[in-house]
């Protein structure tokens, strides 16, 4: 999922491009031949799988990407978009399962198009990037090892993150986005989209609690450049055979790096835990796994662990919050924006009757756990 860089979670007029219309534009501003295309699934943006006819010439390049059409307030922003390019490319340098950026037929990582609407002209800025194979986290069983993998994959790219240099990297401090997990209070003026009801309540409930006991901890956190989205559908994964014979999964692809901003290695945890808590059948275990391989390339503080139950609860009622008002926004596209509030709500309020106290020693537990070899 991407989002716009703006406080209000508004209308972002997101692209409409017919399939034919989208397949036009690789040929004509990428230069490759359009075999098959087909759309695929997205929050604000629109994203199309695409195979290309081989070149003979070339039988070493992809034949299969991604195009990506980002919405009209993000295409505002190319200098955000451009450093979200090169970091993906950056980290795929460093080893990592990221797309590669194809560039267009003029040499350049994006390309904007301008459409006339209703409402005026609207821009759109294309990218075409390399299509990364792989099952989606949320589509496999979630396990102890996965989840520790994924935890070491989020603190392996914030650490490798502190060694990117960019000349317009100053674009990701986005003060006003509203999903950078500081943000949290910002969601008091969307709060009508959840109704008159305990769900609005239970929100209520953590925003106080984040104002009082995170905003105050927030000079105490040690401050990096968040992927910021790593949910369970931005994580591919493949199957391996284990020595038993039993499939082992391995993290075969990271998309989407829409939500980069800075924020601090504890925002990256807390939101990897968070959605990695929505298809598990044991959901309040998980974070001890993910913590444990996070906590393997970077330990947590004991400030940063303090705030940790919090900043799940937080992500959670940005995702719900969020999620609720942009469904009366784009009420056609409400079967992909409510993935999370499918269990969403339930884990949230698992979290908030269970307490604090309670999460925090099973996710610590569990963490310690593996310092004895032993994994819960």
């Amino acid at each position: 999922m991407s989002h716009g860089d703006h406080q209000q979670p508004q209308a972002l007029a997101k692209p409409t491009f017919s399939d034919a219309q989208a397949s036009a534009l690789v040929e004509s501003v990428f230069g490759l031949k359009v075999s098959k295309i087909r759309p695929l699934p997205s929050y604000d943006d629109q994203n199309f799988h695409v195979c290309i006819s081989s070149a003979k010439d070339a039988s070493d390049a992809p034949t299969e990407y991604v195009l990506k059409i980002s919405n009209a307030e993000s295409s505002r922003s190319p200098e955000l978009i451009e450093v979200q390019s090169h970091v993906s490319m950056f980290l795929r340098a460093a080893g990592f399962p990221t797309a590669s950026v194809h560039p267009t037929a003029g040499g350049h990582l994006s390309f904007l198009v301008s459409v006339d609407g209703s409402s005026g002209v609207a821009g759109y800025l294309l990218r075409l990037l390399s299509y990364l194979p792989g099952t989606p986290v949320a589509e496999i069983p979630s396990s102890p090892p996965l989840l520790y993998e994924v935890g070491r994959l989020a603190g392996k790219l914030d650490e490798t993150l502190q060694k990117f240099r960019h000349p317009k990297l100053s674009h990701l401090r986005r003060e006003n986005f509203i999903w950078n997990l500081k943000n949290v209070p910002l969601l008091e003026k969307y709060l009508d989209a959840v109704g008159q009801s305990g769900k609005r309540e239970m929100v209520g409930q953590v925003i106080q609690l984040f104002k009082d006991e995170v905003l105050t901890k927030l000079c105490h956190f040690r401050e990096c450049v968040n992927h910021g989205d790593l949910n369970d559908h931005n994580i591919l994964v493949e199957p391996s055979k284990s020595a038993f014979g039993d499939a082992v999964y391995h993290v075969s692809g990271i998309l989407d790096f829409g939500d980069m901003s800075y924020g601090y290695y504890v925002f990256e945890v807390a939101i990897t835990i968070m959605y990695m808590m929505i298809e598990s059948k044991s959901p309040l275990h998980v974070g001890g796994h993910v913590l444990a391989g996070f906590e393997s390339i970077i330990p947590l503080t004991p400030v940063e662990r303090s705030a940790l139950f919090l900043l799940v609860c937080g992500r959670f009622c940005q995702s719900l919050v969020i999620a609720a008002h942009s469904c009366q926004l784009h009420p056609e596209n409400k079967d992909y924006l409510m993935i999370t509030a499918k269990t969403g709500w339930r884990r949230l309020q698992e979290m908030l009757d269970v307490g604090r106290k309670a999460v925090e020693e099973i996710w610590f537990e569990t963490a310690r756990s593996y310092d004895s070899g032993v994994s819960m």
